[in-house]
């Protein structure tokens, strides 16, 4: 019998994916708090859930794209969340960016209840969503994976098991803090190129074609060259990745002092009021104190 397909979670990367779902042919029930968003799914196809609860009676596989862990503990444990109306042997899939640790407690809470539970982070932005290209980080049972990945094909051109429940979640957290270190260079190194009077978009040529360049800086250095800021997440959404990293360095006594400087520079951002723009305003630190800016030339 075929299976009937949920999906929570309908924001800047889900509903892409949810309507990756539909072209793909899947029965799909969709649940969001934002009545427009689930219109948007529904006009083209899906049926809507009245709560988690109510979707969860109506599936057989659960999809979440929730923005942290604080918010999928509510779809799930909450009032009418997924587990007052789950069925025995049900299958729950994070593909939101979610605290490690928490993952781990969350897989076995669900044990506890009969459901199987697997963290299955993306990568790739919004246009990755789109175009169903995403790179999918699978942390559980390979058995599971397998049984899922029909859906996971209609989502994303890389889907890689990483290892047990949450080994997604920290390959995630991995890649993620790894770009804010990249931007936290950026932001420090370009003011200064800046003010020793070198052209923004001349340093910007040599960095984006030489050894200097990354995904961050081809990706933001265009943009912050315009005066743009709005790319993506807002640097409040993402800081969780770093707050992560630094409880498990904790934690395990595990030094890293580079994620650390970057932290701060991040940190730093966030209490100059940069928290709603993008990560490439982590330059207007270093820009403020050097009274310079790193844009392109005015006609």
């Amino acid at each position: 019998m075929k299976k009937k397909i949920g999906f929570i979670g309908l924001g800047q990367m889900g509903k892409w994916m949810a309507l990756n779902l539909l072209k793909g042919g899947f029965e799909l029930i969709v649940f969001d708090i934002c009545q427009d968003a689930m219109a948007f799914l529904t006009k083209k196809g899906a049926n809507k859930a009245n709560s988690p609860a109510d979707l969860a009676r109506q599936t057989d596989w659960i999809f979440l794209s929730v923005p942290n862990s604080n918010i999928a503990e509510q779809v799930v444990f909450g009032q009418d969340g997924i587990i007052k109306g789950a069925k025995k042997n049900q299958i729950v899939i994070d593909l939101g960016t979610s605290n490690y640790m928490w993952t781990k407690d969350f897989s076995d809470r669900l044990k506890d209840n009969a459901i199987y539970f697997s963290d299955a982070p993306v990568t790739g932005m919004e246009d990755r969503a789109k175009d169903a290209s995403l790179t999918i980080m699978f942390g559980g049972d390979e058995d599971i994976l397998e049984e899922l990945r029909p859906v996971f094909k209609k989502l994303g051109s890389q889907i890689i098991h990483m290892g047990d429940v949450g080994s997604g979640q920290l390959s995630k957290m991995i890649n993620n803090v790894l770009f804010n270190v990249h931007l936290a260079a950026l932001a420090e190194v370009l003011p200064m190129a800046a003010q020793l009077g070198i052209e923004p978009e001349k340093i910007s040529q040599v960095i984006n074609t030489g050894s200097g360049q990354s995904f961050a800086s081809n990706v933001f250095i265009p943009k912050i060259l315009d005066n743009r800021f709005d790319h993506g997440y807002p640097m409040s959404h993402a800081y969780k990745d770093m707050v992560n990293i630094c409880e498990i360095s904790s934690r395990e006594q595990i030094p890293i002092p580079v994620v650390n400087a970057a932290f701060s520079t991040y940190q730093t951002a966030l209490k100059s009021g940069y928290g709603q723009e993008d990560k490439g305003a982590m330059i207007k630190i270093y820009e403020k104190l050097l009274n310079v800016e790193f844009r392109k030339k005015k006609d």
